[in-house]
């Protein structure tokens, strides 16, 4: 009796659960007038039973992405199913860099901080001593030292005294790919500071007996030179790593050519490396992008536009990584300095940030870290007993 009760159930449940017939043509479309109204599309139907359970899973991720091609507008006033670019600059530490190219070429960068008192301002340019030939190799640096040494509006006398009662502090230094001259002064001061880096650029006079006066005292500096071994070590490496190359050069020139180095050296490079499209002026800290790209328009006005490029000139005397060694043995020094060069990724190359991360975490020590904990590379050294 039980086992028929239950068959009997199950015939009624099949019965009761039959589709319902689909409504015909000349029926009032009640369900359809409903539809136009519902906004929410009907769910998808499932995969039948006798299908893989891959298939289900794709029917699945298939329903899903159909559901993002209508989202509910709820969900859309806040955020977005679709990914979109983001600049987060604004929120960053860091300030965000501005820069403006001028007609001529000449860029003009900037990071402004308005809460610094201070900024510091510079002119960087894309010369130094590999775009100096043999017979010139070091007027490069040799110019650096002139450019201080008074304008036509500006004495010698005038222009320390004026930076010494902004409170500010001018300076400059030559490397073999690039010239630097900065100045940093307070917040009030921006203006003055860009016209003295203006004028001692474009309006210097090179007198003659200070160009000899200034001969002595590159002489002293390259006495003073080698004696650091520290500094010698880099100059070896390049001659010896970038052989007969202009990279294998020094900044400082040979003593013989600093004898002789004259001003229509001096104003020959001027004229052929200090051009507008190899030049940038930036400024970091106390200053608006916008007051300084008018200053600049107004101020530098005399640069030369002289259209050779870098790459220019590096395609015509190219630099080229020779795989060498060279030993200076002096046995009454009691230390020994040495410098191990790979040829690497240049600035321009995106592997670049990624050479000076590896660079932070190898570590660095000079005499004035002291004693203190160190990480990468000297500790590991030093934990060693080398």
């Amino acid at each position: 009796m039980a086992t028929r009760h239950l068959l009997n159930l199950s015939r009624r449940s099949r019965k009761f659960s039959s589709p319902l017939p689909p409504p015909s043509l000349t029926q009032p479309s009640r369900s359809a007038s409903q539809a136009v109204v519902t906004s929410e599309p009907a769910p998808p139907s499932p995969p039948p039973p006798d299908a893989m359970i891959y298939d289900r899973l794709a029917e699945s991720v298939k329903s899903k992405l159909k559901r993002l091609e209508n989202p509910d507008p709820r969900f859309l006033r806040y955020a977005s199913p679709h990914p979109t670019l983001a600049d987060h600059s604004s929120i960053l530490s860091s300030p965000q860099t501005r820069i403006t190219t001028l007609p001529n070429g000449l860029r003009i960068a900037t990071e402004s901080s308005l809460a610094a008192r201070t900024a510091t301002v510079g002119v960087w340019i894309d010369a130094g001593s590999r775009f100096e030939t043999d017979d010139t190799n070091g007027v490069a640096h040799f110019l650096e030292h002139m450019i201080f040494k008074g304008t036509e509006k500006r004495p010698v006398k005038v222009l320390e005294e004026e930076i010494e009662n902004m409170g500010g502090h001018l300076n400059a230094y030559t490397s073999r790919e690039q010239t630097t001259y900065y100045a940093k002064v307070m917040d009030k001061d921006v203006p003055k500071a860009l016209d003295i880096l203006a004028d001692i650029l474009q309006n210097s006079v090179f007198e003659q007996d200070r160009i000899n006066r200034e001969r002595d005292v590159i002489l002293r500096e390259m006495e003073e030179m080698e004696g650091h071994a520290e500094e010698v070590v880099f100059d070896h490496l390049h001659a010896t790593a970038f052989q007969y190359t202009p990279l294998g050069r020094t900044i400082l020139g040979p003593a013989e050519n600093i004898r002789k180095i004259s001003k229509k050296n001096i104003e020959d490079y001027i004229a052929t490396h200090y051009a507008t499209h190899r030049v940038v002026i930036s400024a970091a800290g106390a200053v608006k992008h916008e007051d300084i790209v008018e200053q600049v328009k107004k101020l530098f006005t005399k640069l030369s536009s002289n259209p050779v490029t870098t790459s220019q000139l590096v395609a015509d005397e190219p630099a080229i990584f020779t795989g060498s060694e060279v030993r200076i043995i002096d046995d009454d020094k009691p230390l020994a300095q040495f410098a191990v060069a790979f040829s690497g990724a240049s600035w321009t190359d995106p592997d670049s940030i990624a050479l000076m991360v590896m660079q932070s975490m190898l570590g660095s020590w000079t005499k004035n870290a002291g004693d203190g904990k160190h990480t990468g590379l000297f500790r590991a050294c030093s934990e060693g007993g080398h």
